[in-house]
């Protein structure tokens, strides 16, 4: 990548900046990602994907309100597109580094020479605090189940499937005493064995059309109250993901990935960036 440049993408609708943290040209501070990741304007982003590539595929995720996320199902597979589209990935499987841990990864595309269209990714395994199934939030004591899967989630059960209650709960959760680091937050429903509906609102950028994470965090909490099958849909606003649980919580999301743009900063926003802390 030339200096400044960057590509943004989306999956299902969350989407990111991309940038080579070594080519890049500015260094990213929480006041530049914020600033970058503003909608009126700068770029616009729920968040900005750092990739380091000297020794290894290392991953930075990085949300709009300048904070740090230790994982993201969306960008690992934006970010692993990005490799494989822009030659950095020789394979089309390969390891992205993450403060997490290790992520194995798999790229697809439609046809021989086509571009990616859809990743595959090893989540690891998923760890659900079965020592608390209730949660008070402004006086009313919801029914959850925490679960981490190398990031923290609230996966909220019973409650009415509307924006209306999310932009209600989310911030409370999120902001929860019980969470001193934050949560990231779910509305969950299960529709079938097979299917559930989600809607989500995520640690340090708020409401989110997609998570990967959050899918693979609303699977795990599902299966392991026994009401999906091991092969769960995560039906979101943005579109489905699919998740595998194995009997011990280890998680498979495999789900499209599209690029958008490929772009340079501007003389005016570098000016503007070099400028802030």
């Amino acid at each position: 990548m030339k200096p400044g440049a960057f590509v943004k993408s989306h999956g299902l609708g969350n989407d990111y900046l991309v940038v080579d943290a070594a080519s890049f040209g500015i260094v990213l501070t929480p006041e530049r990602v914020r600033l970058l990741c503003h909608r009126n304007l700068r770029l616009g982003s729920d968040g900005i994907l750092e990739v380091d590539v000297r020794e290894s595929f290392f991953l930075r995720i990085w949300n709009p309100d300048g904070s740090e996320a230790e994982r993201s199902g969306n960008g690992l597979r934006i970010a692993a597109k990005f490799l494989a589209e822009h030659g950095y990935a020789k394979k089309n499987e390969f390891v992205i580094e993450t403060v997490a841990g290790p992520v194995k990864t798999e790229v697809f595309r439609g046809g021989p020479g086509a571009r990616v269209d859809a990743v595959r990714l090893e989540m690891g395994r998923a760890a659900v605090d079965r020592s608390q199934r209730s949660l008070d939030a402004g006086g009313t004591s919801l029914d959850v189940t925490l679960v981490s899967v190398g990031n923290p989630h609230c996966v909220v059960f019973g409650e009415a499937m509307t924006r209306e209650r999310l932009f209600e709960l989310g911030p409370k959760i999120e902001n929860h005493a019980r969470f001193p680091k934050r949560i990231n937050v779910q509305l969950a429903e299960p529709l079938s064995r097979a299917r559930v509906r989600v809607l989500i609102w995520e640690r340090g950028a708020g409401h989110t059309l997609a998570s990967g994470t959050s899918s693979c965090a609303v699977a795990a909490a599902c299966f392991d109250r026994g009401l999906v099958d091991q092969r769960v849909t995560v039906e979101m606003e943005g579109g489905t993901l699919d998740i595998d649980v194995a009997p011990d919580l280890s998680l498979v999301l495999k789900g499209p990935v599209e690029e958008v743009f490929v772009g340079s900063i501007s003389e005016d926003l570098r000016a503007r960036l070099e400028r802030a802390d």
